[in-house]
Order: C-alpha cells, then sequence, then structure tokens
C-alpha cells in the first residue's frame, strides 16, 4: 500500500476512535457502491451522519478540509443518496468533515459539523 493511502487509513482509524469516544455510532467504513464512496457513516444519536475524512501530515499545503472542493461535495451527496435509497434509511443527514493532521500520536483532530449543505442542481 502506497504511503499516502496507509495515512488516509490511519486518519480514519483516528476519526473512528474521535467518534466513538463522542458517543457516535459508527454504521459503515469505507462504503463503495460502483465509483461511489463515503468514508465514515455513523449515527449521532438520531441522525445520519455522513463524514468525509482528510488526513495530511502537516498543513504546509493548506488545512486538509481545504481539499473537499464543490465537486468532491457533488460525489459525497450523490454516495450518500446512493445509500440512503439502498438501506431505506429515513433519518435526518447531516455532512461533517474531520481533519487529521500529523503522522503520529497526538494527532490534531478539527471536526467541522454540518461542514456542507447538498447543492442545488438544476
Amino acid at each position: 500500500m502506497a504511503l499516502h493511502n496507509e495515512l488516509g487509513h490511519r486518519g480514519e482509524d483516528v476519526a473512528c476512535r474521535y467518534l466513538e469516544k463522542e458517543g457516535y455510532i459508527i454504521k459503515d467504513r469505507n462504503w463503495r457502491s460502483g465509483k461511489k464512496e463515503l468514508d465514515i457513516i455513523a449515527f449521532d444519536k438520531d441522525e445520519l451522519v455522513i463524514i468525509e475524512v482528510k488526513t495530511r501530515r502537516n498543513i504546509n499545503f493548506g488545512n486538509p478540509e481545504d481539499s473537499v472542493v464543490d465537486s468532491k461535495i457533488k460525489r459525497i451527496v450523490s454516495s450518500a443518496d446512493a445509500y440512503i435509497r439502498l438501506f431505506q434509511i429515513d433519518n435526518s443527514v447531516r455532512f461533517d468533515i474531520i481533519s487529521v493532521i500529523g503522522d503520529s500520536e497526538p494527532f490534531i483532530i478539527n471536526h467541522i459539523k454540518d461542514a456542507f449543505y447538498p447543492p442545488i442542481w438544476r
């Protein structure tokens, strides 16, 4: 596995541990369907939370969450829609980003709740 993939996987592990400590129930991780992909799907009480995890060794090239651009948001929302339809989920949905900075403990974690809303397609 490439070094950056290992770091990304470690960042997702860190994010899951953080979420569990905060009381979230992890439902799925690295869910895929064709080209659709979601990092973490969890429940925060009765709310379904779709979490995009971005991990970087440092912030030399900007904050990790800055890489979640409009095209990425559209892919996440489309994937979430497929997931919700497939599993017939009828809960409210929230989109969060967790940025993880560092390559070893202690990691810097930034949890951005309601990081974005589904765009309106025309």
